[in-house]
């Protein structure tokens, strides 16, 4: 079932598209480095390309010799002979104002966002000297900024949480009446979507870029293109596949202008549905279900990614499935269960007869 769908081809082509617009404003001498970035995930180099540019446009506000060049002209040589107090002083600046990115407004220099942007510098100095392009690595030396621990924000849906969110979806029991009557068009398709990111884990871009041929019933399974342009097979239960099929028969024939439509997922427009209109789909049955939590497609990955953990107590298992390179970002984002755990502990007593 192996395939790149002509979405994902376009989908790459226009974020390439983007870098190459997004490299007009930067020095030639930070090309390679973004296009080797690009070759990995291209929506990356373009966070990248972004970040680099908040640390030019810094040295051209606050360093004497970058002051009298534009941001794209200012010398490697600069950037080379900065000291870790430089990195240091730039960390700052980002932490007592907001940034404008060309035109974008950057609302992220909280801890997190620093750490973002310290890491888009640190890859960008350390790609520079590995090429012998620099000699000097300033940000070595430079504090370092650790992500904000958000274990304790971490939301997730209880087992019955999930069941009335999906019960809420197959009634269309949400907003006017006239509403929900325009739901009752699209309650097998959104009972679909719902069902099979709480029951697979998969990110919603991953969701939306499905073709109906990447899903083989006979196996259970689908065919799915995560980060770094890797296709990996995933399984779903027989829940989700009634759930699927249930879509496919009933409402798709109704989204589709012909029956060479490749792709799963459609909107009552007849176009593929978007990442934003399923974030929007969540978050307005959210509302009814749980209106207690913020919701959103992410927060269903990390139900799922939760629940199976706590059944299988396997966290490599859970990091293969949701498809982490890395298993401490998979341990990072399922501390609760393991806090947990370790309180369940405290409470025996191993010694008692």
């Amino acid at each position: 079932m192996g395939r790149d769908s002509e979405f994902n081809k376009q989908k790459d082509r226009n974020y390439r598209i983007k870098l190459e617009e997004l490299k007009k404003n930067l020095p030639v001498y930070t090309y390679e480095f973004l296009d080797s970035r690009a070759m990995r995930n291209p929506n990356t180099a373009i966070s990248y390309a972004y970040d680099l540019y908040v640390f030019l446009e810094y040295l051209k506000e606050f360093c004497p010799p970058a002051k009298t060049y534009d941001v794209k002209d200012i010398p490697l040589d600069i950037l080379n002979n900065l000291a870790f107090q430089d990195i240091n002083e730039y960390q700052k600046y980002l932490s007592a104002k907001d940034v404008t990115v060309i035109g974008t407004k950057d609302l992220q220099n909280n801890v997190n966002g620093i750490a973002r942007k310290m890491s888009a510098l640190r890859s960008f100095y350390k790609y520079q000297c590995e090429h012998d392009f620099m000699t000097n690595d300033p940000t070595v030396g430079a504090n370092k900024q650790s992500r904000k621990d958000d274990d304790h924000i971490i939301i997730r849906l209880t087992p019955s949480e999930v069941d009335t969110f999906l019960t809420i979806i197959k009634n269309s029991a949400v907003g006017s009446l006239r509403q929900q009557k325009m739901l009752q068009n699209t309650k097998y398709r959104d009972f679909a979507i719902l069902t099979l990111l709480l029951r697979t884990g998969i990110r919603v871009s991953e969701c939306v870029s499905l073709d109906i041929s990447d899903l083989n019933f006979n196996e259970n399974s689908m065919c799915v293109v995560r980060k770094g342009r890797k296709e990996h097979i995933l399984y779903f239960d027989n829940v989700t596949k009634e759930a699927l099929t249930d879509y496919i028969e009933i409402e798709r024939p109704h989204m589709i202008e012909s029956d060479s439509e490749k792709a799963l997922f459609m909107s009552l427009r007849k176009k593929r549905m978007a990442v934003r209109s399923i974030q929007e789909m969540v978050d307005k049955y959210a509302k009814v279900a749980v209106s207690n939590k913020k919701i959103s497609p992410h927060k269903m990955r990390s139900t799922y990614g939760t629940a199976l953990y706590n059944k299988t107590g396997d966290i490599r298992l859970v990091a293969d499935v949701l498809g982490h390179s890395d298993i401490n970002t998979t341990a990072k984002h399922y501390a609760a269960s393991e806090d947990a755990h370790r309180r369940q502990a405290a409470k025996v007593d191993p010694y008692s007869e």
